[in-house]
């Protein structure tokens, strides 16, 4: 299994912060976002490499920062060669520049690098191994104003994903998708295809949005909290109570 973290992003809502430096490599108490999500994935003994997909103005940080790690499975930074917000590919043509790049025949780990939980992700990745199907991490959302602003699926008695859309004005339930997603190897051929079909390339929900409609999709509620760091009210949110992941 391969870990892909989505890392290409500009990060506009924090600038000037995050101008000449990637968000997933901010600090919280004293530790970089993508370091917490690596350290907690880097001891799951079916992982053996990590990709960071980053872009043509930050690879070089990540690079640097790749050099100086010390974990226990190989770290490969990726450049998608954009340089600007205006240009970006899109999370989902990210995930499949580094299927193509990296020519992955096998299970990939999708996931931001801009979310923090509070639990190891290694539970949701047990669970999805065990599925006959790609699979998500949701969490049970009452905020109608959270709601709309993620991805928002329906599921069935079994926690099969019915359907799911990204940001809707009406949701359809309180089951909001965060940024997680277990890819099996013979459902990669998907993102292509999904691209083709014309699927919704900037969020990485929406890839799932789709999925979800050709095979079996399955969710996983989280049995603990997520930390979406967007903007600066989030930032120092999450510095203030973060503690990472509960032993």
């Amino acid at each position: 299994m391969k870990v892909v973290v989505l890392a290409a992003g500009y990060a506009t809502r924090l600038y000037p912060l995050t101008e000449n430096f990637p968000k997933p490599l901010l600090e919280v108490n004293g530790k970089s976002i993508l370091d917490y999500l690596i350290e907690d994935l880097d001891k799951n003994p079916d992982v053996n490499e990590h990709i960071i997909i980053s872009n043509a103005k930050f690879a070089h940080i990540f690079e640097d920062w790749a050099q100086k790690s010390n974990y226990t499975k190989p770290v490969t930074v990726l450049n998608d060669g954009t340089l600007s917000n205006e240009t970006r590919l899109g999370a989902v043509r990210d995930i499949l520049f580094a299927i193509e790049k990296c020519n992955i025949n096998e299970d990939i780990f999708v996931l931001a690098g801009d979310n923090l939980v509070d639990f190891s992700l290694n539970e949701f990745v047990a669970f999805a191994k065990n599925n006959d199907g790609s699979s998500v991490i949701v969490n049970y959302e009452e905020s109608l104003e959270e709601l709309r602003k993620c991805g928002v699926m329906v599921p069935d008695e079994n926690m099969r994903i019915v359907s799911m859309e990204e940001k809707p004005q009406n949701p359809k339930s309180n089951w909001c998708v965060g940024p997680f997603y277990y890819y099996r190897k013979e459902d990669l051929k998907w993102v292509k295809q999904g691209i083709e079909d014309g699927c919704a390339v900037d969020a990485p929900g929406s890839f799932v949005c789709y999925l979800c409609e050709q095979i079996p999709v399955y969710a996983w509620e989280m049995p603990g909290t997520r930390f979406d760091i967007g903007g600066f009210d989030s930032y120092e949110e999450v510095k203030r109570t973060y503690k990472g992941i509960v032993k």
